[in-house]
């Protein structure tokens, strides 16, 4: 049990109190106690969403070819928080996201609706000609048109050092371990 909370506490930064509740809830399976400490993780997220955040650290990766960056400004609420190591190893390594899978956008909604529109007008070219009828080409559409926005926007991607989460689900991670509201504001990434 000792291990297991010691690892729990490791992968999660939750206390030692809310690792053993959870394992006891959870039976002692880990997997079920990683669940119940991220939905938790989620809340105390929800609970600090309408706080202001004015301080932060610009994360920046350049790819060892020397031909791809990205710069990141990632936000949070004290200087403190700015300064902390885990917080801006997290900057550095959405900028490495950024670099690897090139999102246009922050969320997904805010992809363009002329891109989204000009995207639907194809998808509707494809369907009509495979035959689809209009009921079912309406939902396929919508299906099609959740997914561009996802893949597009930085939040929704999965995050290419864990893939089983999304980055939005890390950056809740880290607002549950850390205690602060994070958000970003803006990034860039360059290419040649």
């Amino acid at each position: 049990m000792l291990e297991d909370i010691k690892t729990l506490r490791e992968e999660t930064g939750a206390g030692v109190v809310d690792v053993k509740t959870a394992l006891e809830e959870a039976g002692g399976d880990m997997d079920a106690a990683r669940d119940i400490l991220r939905k938790r993780g989620q809340a105390k997220a929800l609970k600090k969403a309408d706080r202001e955040t004015s301080e932060g650290y610009i994360g920046v990766y350049v790819h060892a070819n020397g031909k791809m960056a990205a710069m990141v400004m990632l936000q949070c609420e004290t200087d403190f928080v700015a300064r902390n190591e885990e917080f801006q190893a997290l900057a550095k390594d959405l900028a490495m996201h950024v670099v690897a899978s090139d999102p246009r956008v922050i969320a997904p909604e805010d992809v363009e609706d002329e891109l989204v529109e000009r995207e639907r007008s194809i998808w509707k070219e494809q369907l009509v000609a495979e035959g689809k009828s209009e009921d079912i080409m309406e939902k396929i559409l919508e299906g099609k048109e959740k997914k561009f926005r996802e893949e597009n926007a930085l939040l929704s991607q999965s995050f290419v050092k864990d893939p089983e989460r999304t980055v939005q689900d890390v950056i809740t991670a880290a607002v549950a371990k850390i205690g602060e509201k994070i958000v970003v504001a803006r990034f860039i990434r360059y290419a040649l």
